[in-house]
């Protein structure tokens, strides 16, 4: 901390609106004389012209806040966060009270510093004594002086966590020369307030005294005062002892001067002879900071001093940061410095007096983003005193550099410029966020907390920090140790960020650190350690392009630069001959599926902090990838699935390509439309190329059947593609007909395949499934007009008119609207490749929590999209100069055999679909899903008005609409994904589990001493339904994707091949569980729900429907599932529990193990 302390202000997660109370409606009570009755105005002040003021409002409205609606948010959101005078009162006098109190401590008598006998065995000294033996005498005396400074008295103090510092002044006596020198300063600060501890804590006005760091700075322990009882959290004094102003001489504290003996520090009798003392600017720093707390007081009074909007400013830049987690911690923008920030530019004209809130807000935000101030630093000293260090010795000194108007104290001391460019990236980022008319600033800016799991593609954490000790002997980092008063912590941070910085330079854009924080410790309690700081943890931003590759090329061997480049990669490091005819050299890291390539960078840290820091391995824990081991597809070789989808693909291309060229066919194909998630990128688990084995079926004729004697054969996903005919007059207009017609051209298509290309077919009326590189496409020929004539219905007087069908609507759907979204979504995943892995992710969380069902694929999809399309306020989507990237048919033959030769096609351009799965999960878990459309910008197809007008309508015809409601630029009013499904209590129970699994998850992957075991949100809660249908895992086919695969698991019939010919047709799209759910759902619908994981679930779980279970009149065709029973002398009807529970047995014999009734809230 620098200069007058005041952060930590505002709690972890910014202020929360408080929730409004519901009006009761009735009868509207008769006005009171206390009721505001609505002026009555004279003709003249009702058209009187708008004042000044009033225009220059408008006119700010207009030009500023896109909207009267942020205006009036951020106005609410000042009212919520500023202290009310209630509560100042209540302050005030504790405050009193405290002073009193303070000036009747008694003196103690002089001591050598080291004799600390005096002290009760009640209280600890707050500071870490090492080395314990230093010079000098200490006597406790009353303080000089007592004043509040900081956020409180200039009235930029914001809730909820209300703190008032105090300056006590420790009198000039119980100071003595080069009390400058080796701590002796701190030593007496501390004990002066362990002394003011040891009398207030005996005080009944206390509800705690506490220990704590200015900023988690070792060197400055304060001591925290809270009121008894219900107020204790209102507010936390802090008392900070300072020493009078003139009792040090500027000059001994100067950046460049030494004040802590290497030989002292060390524990050496004598110095060495001829050595140098080195500077210790950070230490030096610190006592400054304690001299000038009353000067910033004046000085940031003097800037607010008629500048109401400075104190809005303020509340709105301390929310900004405090929910980006950058206002606590060592090292922390604190809202002090943003304080002094706003000064300055006060100072500089680039802020006047007349600017509203959020203009200072906008113009600071500006600034932090067009300055580096770990390049060029700023100053606030007025007067240019030749005596005073210049900017250049601050620079040498520190890493980002803000000083004083003293000319002497860096208020940005313990900062390193990582921290400072990550501020300076959230800056830039807000900026771009605020000048955007079609993004909601105030929610994304002020209400969205931004933690580092969420913000950043990677994270990985330094479980040990006690490690950091070998990492500043491997970098002698001794006289920055000294600087530092032993925090091998805050010592090495830099160095260690800064060799990672450059090692994945090309790869990361940033590379940022979380803050080291130190809680609060009780008076009669050691002083936190510096490993106390728990484990840090660092994020990376990729760049995109670069962040997957595997080469890290050097310099030319004969270059100077070569023998730097291979002493910083070390034994990685070879030379290499490339295509050019240059020999280099060359780092090149082992990787070979796409899921390994994303992992690049862990192997990059891992080798570089073992070879330059000293850190080992068991270390660090990296958590960039770890959910990505429920989509994973390959036993042997680590992959999810990207490499599998590309030939997918590349196989439906061809196919494509094939149909169009089909010879004698009667009409001609006018498109081919892929519609399976796979060919979008976004199923689950893609289909793999298999040939089946005919041992393992019964077989009949040309036909292969699954054998009742073996396990149930692999699922065989038939791939979906829509064929769309050339429109002719001959054509029949007969709905009927045209089905016929169709299943004619099912014939024509496979015999044709058969005879021009080879390819195994096999027809049926209302598709022609296709054997092609070990995969089962389904070829389904579609007629433009087809809808239209579904539609048609004759009245009863003979008039034909058109209306919606169910059938022409789910005709509409498979043939118009889903080819459209598919090839939308292609088109997304080609600008953003970490998409479609992201939607796998979001899919099989639903799965596994059982609802698959209940919720449409395509509705993932398009959530999963609005997270990449609208990211606001986190990383913008990076465009891509690519071909055919918005949207249009899947890329043509050529451009996926071109990417292929490059790679695995474009999908090497990715960050993390982890952190797209947790922001999907927060997505799911905190839109206002009953007051809001969720509107998915595909193509950029919606303007401003369009999607203002979307939401003028959803709230006119709320009560009509869909639970959840999505609009794309195809589909702004029907919300068609989304129609039947999902139900409002399916919702809400989805919202629960995403609110929690995201809180789980959080807490696992920032906790890096747990087992991190993140399968577990991944394994449904049971305890939920009322019965359980345990399944036979043989009859599973599916039984290798489950969330825990099995161990052993039985061969399935099936062997991987992908240029099988000539075959028999493998058994398709037969899974013996969906079969039997849906005889269960034909059953007993009106009964019970039945939910399932169709990924390998071996548990089908029941809820019985309340309503069912009602007593129902006697009634003979009322009698399905139910018996007969006397309630109050009648005879009623009550479902049959018992009966029910055998029927589920009886249905699934040979796939049901057991049938497990877990409630006992029904009669049995």
């Amino acid at each position: 901390m620098a200069g007058s302390p005041e952060s930590a202000e505002e709690a972890e997660q910014g202020p929360e609106p408080r929730a409004r109370g519901a009006v009761r409606r009735g009868k509207r009570a008769a006005p009171t004389a206390a009721d505001p009755q609505p002026a009555k105005l004279s003709r003249a002040e009702l058209y009187k012209p708008p004042t000044n003021e009033e225009l220059t409002q408008l006119k700010e409205t207009e030009d500023l806040f896109h909207s009267s609606l942020l205006r009036l948010q951020i106005e609410e959101l000042l009212k919520e966060v500023t202290l009310k005078e209630t509560k100042k009162k209540k302050i005030d006098a504790f405050l009193h009270e405290i002073n009193s109190l303070l000036g009747a401590i008694p003196e103690t008598p002089e001591t050598e510093l080291t004799d600390q006998a005096w002290l009760s065995k009640d209280v600890k000294v707050p500071f870490l004594q090492v080395p314990f033996s230093v010079k000098g005498r200490f006597h406790f005396v009353p303080p000089a002086e007592l004043k509040v400074v900081g956020s409180y008295l200039l009235g930029t103090c914001i809730r909820p966590e209300i703190n008032v510092d105090i300056a006590v002044t420790m009198p000039r006596e119980i100071f003595q020369d080069k009390d400058n020198l080796n701590q002796r300063y701190h030593r007496k600060r501390a004990l002066y307030l362990s002394h003011i501890a040891q009398h207030l804590s005996k005080e009944k006005l206390f509800g705690s005294v506490k220990f704590a760091y200015m900023n988690s700075n070792h060197l400055k322990p304060i001591l925290l005062l809270r009121p008894q009882g219900k107020d204790e959290k209102v507010v936390t004094v802090r008392l900070h002892a300072c020493p009078d102003s003139g009792l040090f001489k500027p000059s001994r504290f100067y950046p460049n001067k030494n004040n802590v003996r290497t030989a002292w520090f060390m524990e050496q009798n004598t110095p060495k002879e001829g050595a140098t003392e080195p500077p210790t600017p950070h230490y030096n720093n610190s006592i400054l900071c304690d001299t000038v707390m009353l000067s910033h007081l004046h000085f940031l009074s003097n800037a607010a001093t008629d500048f109401p909007g400075m104190k809005d400013g303020l509340a709105l830049l301390k929310v900004w940061l405090n929910q980006r987690q950058l206002s606590k911690g060592l090292g922390c923008f604190s809202g002090f410095v943003v304080s002094m920030l706003v000064a300055y530019l006060l100072m500089k004209r680039k802020i006047v007096k007349m600017m509203s809130g959020y203009q200072v807000l906008r113009s600071t935000l500006q600034f932090l983003a067009t300055t580096d101030l770990s390049v060029t630093g700023i100053s606030l000293a007025k007067d240019a005193d030749p005596s005073l260090p210049v900017l250049d010795d601050f620079h040498q000194a520190f890493e980002v550099v803000f000083v004083d108007p003293s000319g002497l104290v860096n208020l940005c001391a313990d900062m390193t410029a990582s921290k400072y460019h990550q501020v300076q990236f959230e800056a830039k980022r807000s900026m771009e966020i605020l000048d955007d008319r079609m993004v909601d600033g105030f929610q994304a800016l002020l209400m969205t907390p931004k933690p580092m799991l969420r913000t950043f593609d990677h994270i990985f954490h330094l479980k040990h920090v006690s490690k950091l000790q070998g990492t500043c002997k491997k970098m002698q980092l001794l006289n920055e140790l000294m600087d530092r008063g032993g925090n091998y912590v805050a010592a090495a941070l830099p160095f260690v960020v800064s060799l990672l910085a450059r090692g994945l330079s090309r790869r990361a854009q940033l590379v940022a650190h979380s803050l080291p924080q130190t809680s609060e410790w009780p008076i009669d309690a050691e002083p936190p350690k510096h490993k106390d700081v728990g484990p840090l943890t660092f994020g990376l931003l990729f760049v995109p392009e670069f962040a997957a590759s595997t080469l890290e090329k050097g310099p030319q061997a004969d270059h100077p630069e070569a023998l730097e480049f291979r002493t910083f990669w070390g034994e990685k490091s070879e030379l290499r001959r490339f295509q050019d005819g240059s020999i280099c050299e060359a780092v090149v890291w082992e990787a070979s599926t796409v899921y390994q390539k994303r992992l690049i960078p862990e192997q990059i840290i891992r080798h570089l902090l073992k070879l330059h820091a000293d850190i080992p391995e068991s270390s660090i824990c990296y958590t960039g990838a770890l959910l990505e081991s429920v989509i994973r597809t390959g036993k042997e070789v680590w992959e999810t699935g990207e490499e599998a989808m590309v030939s997918v693909v590349c196989s439906y291309d061809d196919l494509s390509r094939k149909l169009w060229n089909l010879k004698e066919l009667p009409l001609t194909v006018t498109a081919v439309q892929g519609v399976h998630p796979a060919l979008r990128y976004t199923d689950v688990f893609p289909p793999i190329p298999v040939k089946p084995i005919y041992s393992f079926h019964d077989r009949k004729k040309h036909l292969l059947l699954p054998s009742e004697e073996k396990p149930c054969p692999a699922y065989i996903t038939p791939l979906k593609i829509i064929c769309h005919m050339e429109g002719s007059g001959q054509w029949p207009q007969d709905k009927g007909a045209i089905k016929r017609i169709k299943a004619a051209f099912h014939l024509q298509l496979a015999e044709l395949l058969r005879q021009q290309h080879q390819l195994v077919c096999r027809p049926a009326v209302t598709h022609t499934d296709v054997y092609k590189d070990g995969y089962v496409f389904r070829l389904q020929v579609a007629y433009h007009r087809e809808p239209l004539i579904l539609k048609e219905v004759v009245t009863p007087e003979g008039m034909l008119k058109y209306q919606d069908t169910e059938e022409s609507r789910q005709l509409e759907l498979e043939t118009l609207h889903l080819p459209y979204l598919t090839s939308s979504l292609h088109g997304l995943q080609q600008q953003h490749p970490v998409f479609g892995s992201t939607s796998r992710l979001a899919k099989r969380w639903i799965s596994a929590q059982l609802l698959s069902d209940s919720i449409s694929e395509e509705c993932v999809d398009l959530l999963v999209a609005f997270l990449f399309l609208h990211p606001a306020p986190f990383i913008p989507p990076r465009e891509k100069e690519k071909a055919g990237e918005a949207g249009g048919e899947c890329p043509c033959g050529l451009q996926v055999l071109v990417a292929q030769l490059q790679g695995v096609l474009y999908l090497l351009e990715d960050s993390s679909p982890q952190v797209g799965f947790l922001r999907f999960l927060n997505l799911l878990a905190t839109f206002d899903w009953k007051n809001n459309p969720l509107i998915v910008n595909l193509n950029t197809g919606l303007t401003d008005s369009d999607c203002a007008e979307i939401k003028n309508k959803f709230v006119e015809a709320r009560s009509r609409l869909p639970f959840m409601f999505l609009a794309t630029p195809k589909d702004q009013w029907s919300s068609m994904w989304t129609r039947e499904r999902p139900s409002a209590q399916i919702l809400q129970r989805l919202i629960l589990l995403a609110s929690e699994s995201h809180r789980v998850l959080e807490e696992l992957l920032m906790d890096p001493l747990s087992d991190q075991d993140v399968k577990m949100v991944f394994r449904p809660p049971l305890d939920f339904y009322d019965v359980l249908i345990h399944l036979n895992p043989n009859q599973i086919p599916r039984q290798l994707e489950s969330v825990d695969q099995p161990v052993k698991s039985a061969s399935r019939g099936v062997v991987k091949n992908s240029s099988a010919m000539n075959i028999l047709f493998p058994v398709v799209d037969y899974d013996p569980v969906q079969l039997y759910l849906q005889e269960l759902r034909d059953a007993f619908d009106d009964l019970a729900l039945f939910f399932y994981d169709k990924h390998g679930g071996e548990v089908i779980a029941v809820l019985w429907k309340p309503v069912s279970f009602q007593p129902q009149p006697f009634k003979v065709s009322s009698m399905k599932g139910r018996k007969v029973t006397t309630l109050n002398n009648e005879l009623v009807c009550v479902p049959n529990v018992e009966a029910i529970l055998e029927d589920f047995e009886i249905l699934g014999e040979g796939l049901v193990r057991s049938v497990e009734a877990r409630t006992e809230k029904w009669t049995i």
